[in-house]
């Protein structure tokens, strides 16, 4: 995707912990100019240090965009840094769980460009997802920026409404979590029944990722790519009636995503 406004105006990173890293490696991999690139953190990591973009040196004159990726409950603290960045012709995109364009909007002033959006880990290869809405001082323009910047990094997908984003961050953005704790979880299985762990573990993990790519790249729905590959009295079969039995791995994801998306509503109200 062509960075081009973005490398000429520059990007300023207001934090750099793992998801601010996971999105700044994608686009330097992707051909951001690192010189392009502002972070203000006060604890870079040794990965972010040995970049060759700027660190806790300020900000440029007149940034393209604006991303703000600080924990939510240090917002309060880290949003003044960006007290004297002028606000006309920027756009602030926001990745911080729970934070509402209304809080941004108080401590940025209306007339800003908020984009709040909210990404998750894979972007650091290229393979994550997106959900951005904007505020009403947000123009096609500036959503098309933010859409371009991060569709760098993966899949960019727009909402019709700002409350859609807290069930956002319960299933794509902590949903990486999630698989990370499945591949464990399969790893370990293999384990128990006589595999090395080196192996199993190299199993489960190809399983996942060859599994996640078939079913995104596949025109069936994953219920009849599930179906294809049963086969009656077979192994899977076997396998399945334990995971769809009681309690079913379908009502335990319910309830996995619904604690994450109530907490991401409570970051909003903290």
């Amino acid at each position: 995707m062509n960075l081009d406004v973005v490398a000429k105006r520059g990007l300023v990173l207001l934090g750099c912990g793992k998801m601010g890293s996971a999105m700044l490696a994608g686009w330097l991999e992707g051909g951001l100019p690192s010189g392009s690139v502002w972070v203000q953190d006060p604890f870079p990591s040794d990965w972010l240090k040995a970049t060759d973009v700027h660190i806790n040196k300020g900000f440029p004159e007149n940034p393209a965009v604006v991303l703000i990726a600080v924990k939510p409950q240090m917002m309060g603290e880290a949003l003044p840094a960006l007290a004297a960045l002028p606000k006309v012709g920027t756009v602030f995109l926001s990745v911080a769980a729970g934070v509402s364009i209304t809080s941004y909007e108080a401590a940025l002033g209306r007339d800003t460009s908020i984009v709040r959006a909210m990404p998750n880990t894979p972007a650091a290869v290229a393979k994550g997802i997106t959900a951005i809405i904007g505020n009403s001082n947000a123009s096609s323009a500036d959503l098309d920026l933010a859409e371009a910047l991060l569709s760098a990094v993966g899949q960019v997908v727009r909402l019709d409404d700002e409350t859609q984003m807290d069930a956002v961050t319960g299933v794509s953005g902590s949903g990486p979590a999630y698989v990370f704790y499945m591949i464990d979880a399969l790893a370990a299985a293999g384990v128990a029944q006589g595999l090395p762990s080196g192996l199993a573990m190299q199993l489960a993990k190809a399983t996942v990722a060859g599994a996640g790519a078939l079913a995104e790249n596949a025109d069936e729905t994953p219920e009849q790519l599930r179906i294809n590959v049963t086969s009656p009295n077979g192994t899977t079969q076997a396998g399945l009636e334990v995971l769809m039995g009681d309690p079913a791995l379908m009502a335990l994801m319910a309830a996995t995503v619904k604690a994450a998306t109530d907490r991401s509503k409570e970051l909003g109200n903290d």
